[in-house]
């Protein structure tokens, strides 16, 4: 038996609580060795690359496929050792290269060589059996990639945005102009958004161009509530206008006020309500997870690629520190983002809301990057506050330390570095992957939740509005017979950069620093900035 992946230590905020019992039942997974990783990512760079001659040739399900499809020999040598250990295991992937498989936590000790034991995390009293390291015979080890979960930890911080109620005086607000009303340096809506960014209002016209919105952790959106805030925020558009649901894992969608979730009716009602009739979709996923501590991550991804036509901008608020996850998962999920923007998707996440301290306040001596903004084949959308618009504290930012840096950030990140100097020196890595890309105001940003009125703050705004102004440019490109903006970065970091406002002012303070500041380019608070749609516009080519 060899060791396959081991961490040093417990992460931070958990606490051994004793062997598993033997009894426990483990629902495993185990992904396979994918024949071709590096082809598929020069594959999706080749069709994101403005300069490339295949840009926005996306790949088919099928051609992504073969790149990550194991090897017969793989999938004949993991059979094998599962029959010896009379083990029934079954595909949950579409390419083949995820199995999943039960055992008791008696056969998982033996099989893998494995100590599972039980880990409280203190401040939520949430237990998890895990194991510190685990082996398998040095024979697989050419054929399997990793078993899960084992030693990543799951994520007791899937925080939401918190909601606080908006300010009594209802200011009138003046569509027409373009000047930005005043009401919106204290309180965001999709009017301020308009005049902010220039998103138009004219209603997307073509129905085969999509957005989706995950769903995570039981947070169900509610139409009654899209419905109040249609009404008074976009009284333009038919209040009937709502979305469409998409489950998997057991995922629901009740309807009760009392069951209306915060990050949910924000991320449904700032993509309807900016995204003017883009078919938009609520996908959710429930409590039966095939991927253990992901909290659906995986399973999403997987029942994305398992669709002949995927929507083609998706946007997710939730994360968690990279740290909590090993870094073969890690690599795995950043690989199954690379398949989907290979197929003309754009992947948007949240960066998290805990600057430079990742997705919470930790107790920290050094930078927690967060993931998945460390994966460099998707977009990570950070957040601004305020008009004019600054950075906002919390919008985590920062540098991967599983993922090396991409060449296509490297001008923009390398000036950040030089005029940087030492700040923060040994706090981070220099050499990884720099987030976010890009950002999107993020506080004060009004919503309705269970009928009332309330107003959020966090990246998690940030994401569904960038996420939509994409969907809106794919849908005039659409129109003119122009392939989707998939994978985003590579059109970013070039010919759209100037298509941006560049923030400038403000930091993001965590681990008791001051964090990084942001400044003229790219930045770690605010990526190269927030969306002009008119230059946008230009930029893609319209």
């Amino acid at each position: 038996m060899q060791v396959h992946e081991a961490r040093e230590d417990v992460p931070d905020g958990f606490v051994h609580s004793g062997s598993a019992p033997q009894d426990t039942v483990l629902n495993l997974r185990l992904a396979l060795v994918q024949s071709d990783p590096a082809g598929l990512e020069k594959a999706l760079l080749d069709v994101s690359t403005p300069s490339s001659d295949l840009y926005g040739q996306h790949l088919s399900k099928e051609e992504v496929e073969k790149f990550v499809a194991p090897s017969s020999d793989s999938v004949a040598a993991v059979n094998a050792w599962f029959a010896d250990n009379d083990i029934e295991a079954k595909t949950i992937s579409p390419a083949g290269d995820w199995l999943s498989f039960t055992i008791p936590v008696s056969k998982a000790n033996e099989l893998l060589d494995a100590d599972f034991s039980v880990f409280t995390h203190e401040e939520t009293g949430q237990t998890s059996v895990r194991t510190l390291a685990y082996s398998i015979p040095a024979d697989l080890k050419e054929h399997v990639e990793l078993v899960h979960p084992t030693i990543t930890f799951p994520n007791p911080f899937a925080r939401l945005p918190a909601m606080v109620s908006p300010p009594k005086i209802k200011t009138a607000v003046n569509i027409t102009s373009d000047a930005v009303p005043a009401s919106c340096s204290e309180t965001i809506t999709p009017a301020c958004l308009q005049a902010l960014y220039g998103i138009p209002t004219t209603p997307a016209k073509v129905s085969s161009n999509k957005l989706a919105v995950s769903g995570f952790i039981e947070q169900f959106a509610n139409e009654a509530d899209l419905r109040t805030f249609l009404t008074n925020f976009r009284p333009d558009l038919p209040a009937s206008t709502t979305f469409t649901l998409q489950t998997l894992d057991g995922g629901s969608n009740p309807q009760s006020a009392d069951e209306a979730g915060v990050e949910a009716d924000l991320d449904i009602q700032y993509t309807i309500g900016v995204a003017t009739e883009v078919p938009t979709f609520f996908i959710s996923v429930g409590e039966r997870f095939n991927d253990g501590a992901l909290e659906g991550f995986l399973d999403i991804i997987n029942f994305l690629l398992g669709e002949d036509s995927p929507p083609q901008v998706l946007t997710t608020s939730y994360g968690q520190n990279e740290n909590t996850i090993s870094r073969a998962l890690a690599n795995n999920l950043c690989t199954a983002y690379t398949q989907l923007g290979a197929r003309g998707v754009s992947i948007l996440f949240a960066s998290g809301d805990g600057g430079v301290a990742g997705s919470q306040s930790s107790r920290c001596t050094t930078f927690l990057p967060t993931f998945p903004s460390g994966c460099p084949f998707m977009t990570s959308v950070g957040a601004t506050t305020g008009v004019p618009e600054t950075s906002a504290s919390f919008s985590s930012g920062g540098f991967s330390n599983f993922f090396a840096q991409p060449s296509y950030q490297a001008g923009a990140v390398s000036t950040f570095l030089s005029a940087l100097g030492n700040t923060n020196a040994g706090k981070f890595n220099r050499s990884g992957r720099a987030f976010p890309d890009v950002a999107a105001q993020g506080d004060n940003v009004e919503i309705v939740v269970g009928g009332e009125f309330g107003l959020v703050a966090g990246t998690s705004c940030s994401s569904p509005i960038f996420a939509s102004v994409v969907s809106l440019l794919n849908d005039e490109l659409a129109a003119v017979g122009k392939p989707p903006l998939g994978f985003l970065n590579p059109f970013l970091y070039s010919t759209g950069a100037a298509a941006l406002n560049d923030i400038t002012t403000g930091s993001n303070p965590g681990c008791n620093t001051q964090g990084f500041p942001a400044r003229a380019g790219w930045d770690p608070v605010t990526g190269l900035g927030t969306p002009d749609f008119a230059k946008l516009r230009t930029a893609v080519g319209l």
